[in-house]
């Protein structure tokens, strides 16, 4: 359904880079060493029976269908102000540290990211762990302050959560 409210995604100014950086690279390494595989393939003769062919033309439409994937992805991404980030509730781009109530009071820290981030690297460059605000945890503590409990749920029925820090 075109012109949808949650056709915008939001997405860190990392998150946009490295996807850039893919969608560059695909369209230029990644164009270039499939048509040396189509160029060598075709070297073999009848096309109809060539096996290197064959594969050399599914791996260009796989690249052609992420590089299409990337580019309708970041139409329609808005890149959010890092340093207009709210640091009072938990959001897009923040850290969140929180303390399993269920499991002896287990600490961690995730940094929220949008959805469309993830098809990387799933920590930052500072080593925490990437998690999507479209997960379990995300939803849960998206909007919550320091202090609140959230309830996530799991497979294996509910966890309970403590907001013990959101920082930048």
């Amino acid at each position: 359904m075109a012109g949808k409210k949650n056709d915008v995604r939001e997405i860190t100014r990392s998150g946009y880079e490295r996807l850039s950086e893919e969608l560059t690279n695909l369209r230029t390494v990644g164009r270039l060493e499939v048509a040396k595989k189509l160029e060598e393939a075709r070297a073999f003769g009848d096309l109809s029976e060539n096996a290197e062919y064959a594969a050399a033309k599914e791996e260009q439409a796989k690249l052609e269908d992420r590089i299409h994937d990337l580019e309708e992805t970041l139409s329609k991404v808005t890149v959010i102000d890092e340093e207009k980030l709210d640091t009072t509730r938990a959001g897009i781009g923040l850290s969140v540290t929180l303390k399993d109530l269920d499991h002896e009071g287990k600490l961690y820290t995730y940094e929220i990211v949008g959805s469309e981030e993830l098809s990387g690297a799933s920590m930052s460059s500072s080593g925490v762990q990437r998690i999507s605000q479209k997960s379990p945890v995300g939803q849960a503590v998206l909007g919550h302050v320091i202090g609140e409990e959230v309830l996530v749920k799991i497979p294996r029925g509910t966890r309970r959560l403590r907001i013990m820090a959101i920082e930048k």
